[in-house]
């Protein structure tokens, strides 16, 4: 059996398949991760999330924001923006199951037997593995519960922007989702940034991508997460970032973690004009 991790994959079935094709993919006996935004700005997002859910267990995908974004436009808190996509997804026949599959998928997603831990974004630096995997179960519980509309309502945000452990409620809540499918850049103290999304070099100076925060709780643990596209392929600090920008055209890379981890990167055709913002 082999693992691979994807990066993001954002409606982007064609240049799915052919990155499985590629690592000849067997349904059967492979697994794939997936690090969040499984839809939005590509064309196909129907067909990624039906095969994504046709893999069962031999699929895991965490939420990304793209993903949120998707049910909180589907449950009415949120309006179509000009790139979204994922039209195809709300006017099918299934829509209502593949919504409920989606809303039921993990934040957080922690192999033992392997050592990494799958995110979409990243971690506050005061989280340790414990607290991480505790924090996630609380979003994971409110999303599946029966109040979750109550918190799509209430979702969207960027404050509180720093973590104190006395956080409760949609407070909480909303500084866990910000972590976890958000954020790029924090300070030090790691106060959150939800405005700046280039690459390394062009934050402010008072900023940091959030793996670099100086002892970080999280440094011992192997990280894979997507999100930051002019990030692109990042393998250091403990970090595995995969997005390396299918939907703009440049690549879609998956990660074979099971034995030493070896990157294979396609191109992609790109469905979106590159601009001068990350998705």
């Amino acid at each position: 059996m082999s693992v691979y991790a994807i990066g993001d994959v954002q409606g982007c079935y064609d240049d799915l398949m052919a990155l499985l094709d590629h690592i000849h993919f067997n349904e059967q006996t492979d697994q794939l991760w997936f690090a969040g935004d499984m839809v939005n700005r590509g064309p196909k997002n129907l067909q990624t999330v039906r095969f994504i859910k046709s893999l069962g267990e031999n699929a895991v995908s965490v939420l990304g924001n793209h993903d949120l974004h998707l049910l909180a436009m589907a449950y009415g808190y949120r309006t179509p923006k000009k790139r979204d996509t994922f039209q195809d997804i709300l006017e099918a026949e299934d829509a209502d199951e593949l919504l409920e599959w989606i809303r039921h998928r993990p934040i957080l997603h922690h192999d033992k037997n392997l050592g990494y831990t799958l995110i979409h974004a990243g971690l506050a630096p005061q989280w340790d593995l414990p607290m991480a995997l505790s924090c996630a179960e609380e979003l994971e519980k409110t999303l599946r519960g029966p109040h979750y509309t109550d918190f799509f309502e209430e979702m969207y945000g960027d404050e509180p922007a720093v973590w104190s452990d006395s956080l409760s409620g949609n407070e909480r809540l909303r500084f866990i989702v910000n972590c976890l499918t958000r954020m790029r850049f924090c300070d030090e103290n790691g106060l959150l940034d939800m405005e700046e999304n280039g690459p390394p070099g062009s934050q402010p100076s008072r900023l940091i991508p959030w793996f670099t925060v100086p002892d970080r709780a999280s440094r011992d643990m192997k990280i894979i997460c997507g999100h930051w596209s002019r990030l692109s392929y990042y393998n250091a600090d403990g970090v595995y970032a995969l997005d390396t920008g299918c939907v703009w055209g440049r690549g879609l890379t998956a990660l074979k973690i099971d034995s030493i981890p070896k990157r294979i990167t396609i191109p992609c055709a790109g469905n979106q004009k590159p601009k001068n913002s990350a998705t």
